[in-house]
Parts: C-alpha cells; structure tokens; sequence
C-alpha cells in the first residue's frame, strides 16, 4: 500500500476543517491574520473548534478581499498563543481545507516560527475531491459548491465561515465518492526533528512529481497482454486523454503495486488514454512504439485484481508507512 488516497467507504479517523486568512499568497512572506478549524464528529457536525483573528505584526495586505485591518488585528493573540489549542484539535484527524495546500503551508509555517509541530499526517483536499466527482458545476469554488448542494455562504473570505460552508459541504461530497465509487484525495504528510530539537513539516507537492521518483517494490514484468490481468510492477503512463483525474489514477496504481511512468518508451506496459487514435502526446507514443492501451475505466475495473509481481528486496518498504514519507 502506499498510503495515498483511501476508498470513501473506508472508515477514517475524523476530520479537522481548516480555513486561514492571511496576508498574502506564500507562506515564506506572509502570515495568518485568521483562522478557523473545526472537528467534526462522525455525522459531520461541529464537535470542537478554534476560531480566532491572530495578530501576525506585518501589514494584513489585501485589506479589500479579506476585510480585516491592523486595527482589527492589534492587540490579537499570536499564533504561539494558541497553537496548543489548534495541536490538541488536530490530534487524530485529517485536515481538510479547500485548496488544502494553501492553507496547510501556512498553518505549518506558523507553527515552525512558534518553534511547534502540528499533528498533522494526512490532508485532504475537497477542491481535488470536487474535481472527481463531475459536479456539473461552472467552476469549483467554494461559494459555487455550496450552492449547488443547497447550502448559503454568508461572508466569503471570513476563515469561520468558509469552514463552517466547507464542514457543510463535505458529507455530500463523501456521500457521492462512495456512490460512484471514486477514491478520496487523502495524502499523507511529512515532519522531521532535527537535532536540535527543531520541527520542520514537509511541503505538499504534486502527486506526479512524487510518484515519478518513487522506485517500485516490484520487477517490471513487461507490457500488458490485453484481456489480461495487470501485474504489480508494470510500468503505466497516463496520457491527457483520461476522464478521472490524474491523481486519483495516480492513487489507485500506487496502492495496488504498479510503478508510475512519466514518459513512454520501450519498457512502459501500457498508457491509460481514451481516444481512439490521438494525434499527439502519451497515446500517440504508446501507437507508434506498439505499447498497450486502456481506457481509464478499463484500468481501474482491472485494478481490484492485479497480480502479485516479483519484489526486489531492496526497494521493499517494511515500515509501517514508508521511509519516503520521513515521519516521526
């Protein structure tokens, strides 16, 4: 298994739903004027929560999108003020965030300058989530969203609400993914102790980038036979033309044993593609080297069901979760 992603129906530890205001877009240059996390219980409703404008000591920037000023903001806890509280909420739970990179980089970011860790190891995010699951909707903001599924965003950009909105809109989401049988975009993350006592959490990079250098527990058994099984260790590339999305192609290869390929040579087993005879890119490659290919549903009806392949025992991860994710 590789820990990414998780089947909806699967039973999970709880979630932690988290929006920050801040004073600009990059976490190295800017701070948190307001956050908002909520736990919920296991009917989606507010169990817990921690709501609170922070003073951050720098300007609070786009005053006009946020609406908070240094006025609002003078004389407001710090973020090392209240850090024990948000720690103690998170405990347990996976973060869920709209966006979740965003705002798990500056939740992460504030911590560190408090000389504090998050217990955060796994995220999840519902842009990515509402992305595979074909809403039908123009676009994928929040205050869309929630319309769409019947809930009313009253101040967009105020952290309390868009987490209050986002907890709302989140039991609908899991409902569909378990309807229609699509995987949660659940990643694990990392956090390393230094020596000198000092906690640094991971960045959260895109899935292609990690999975492309990520070795394969398993030998690489050849090309696919059509009408056959897949084997763990074929080699897959993923062309554009897919319906699902890339990361949860992604997800579902690496947990069941098959080795991400971000090119297409002699050596790939097969390319997920849906068109018949594309005109360029991976499904064009994989025609003209004669390499196999499946349409998306055709490899994700095979994937409940692949083979044991061979190991080599030196890529073979026997940890609990994987050295690559540098947990502690």
């Amino acid at each position: 298994m590789s820990g990414w992603g998780r089947p909806a129906g699967e039973p999970g530890a709880g979630w932690a739903v988290v929006d920050v205001e801040t004073s600009g877009f990059h976490p190295d240059r800017a701070r948190v004027l307001s956050l908002a996390v909520l736990a919920l219980d296991a009917d989606g409703r507010v169990e817990r929560s921690v709501v609170s404008l922070l003073d951050p000591g720098v300007d609070p920037g786009p005053t006009h999108v946020h609406g908070l000023t240094a006025a609002m903001l003078d004389g407001q806890p710090q973020f090392g003020e209240i850090v024990g509280e948000v720690a103690d909420l998170l405990h347990g739970r996976t973060l869920v965030a709209h966006n979740v990179a965003f705002d798990y980089g500056f939740l992460t970011a504030e911590a560190e300058l408090a000389d504090s860790a998050l217990p955060v190891d796994s995220v999840m995010c519902t842009l990515e989530l509402a992305r595979r699951l074909d809403l039908g909707v123009p676009n994928l903001r929040l205050e869309t969203l929630s319309a769409h599924l019947g809930f009313r965003q009253a101040r967009p950009h105020d952290a309390f609400d868009d987490a209050l909105v986002l907890s709302q809109v989140l039991a609908p989401l899991l409902r569909r993914a378990a309807e229609t049988d699509v995987w949660l975009p659940i990643r694990p993350v990392s956090r390393q102790r230094w020596p000198n006592g000092r906690v640094t959490h991971g960045e959260l990079r895109p899935l292609k980038m990690l999975a492309a250098r990520m070795p394969c527990a398993y030998q690489n058994p050849g090309r696919y036979v059509p009408g056959g099984p897949l084997v763990q260790g074929m080699r897959v590339a993923l062309s554009a033309e897919c319906t699902r999305t890339h990361d949860e192609l992604l997800e579902r290869m690496l947990h069941a044993g098959l080795a991400y390929s971000d090119s297409v040579d002699p050596h790939t087993s097969l390319v997920v593609c849906n068109a018949d005879r594309p005109l360029q890119g991976k499904g064009y490659l994989a025609a003209e080297l004669g390499v196999p290919v499946l349409s998306d549903a055709a490899f994700l009806a095979g994937i409940d069901d692949v083979l044991t392949g061979v190991g080599i025992e030196e890529f073979t991860d026997t940890s609990p979760r994987g050295e690559q994710f540098a947990l502690f």
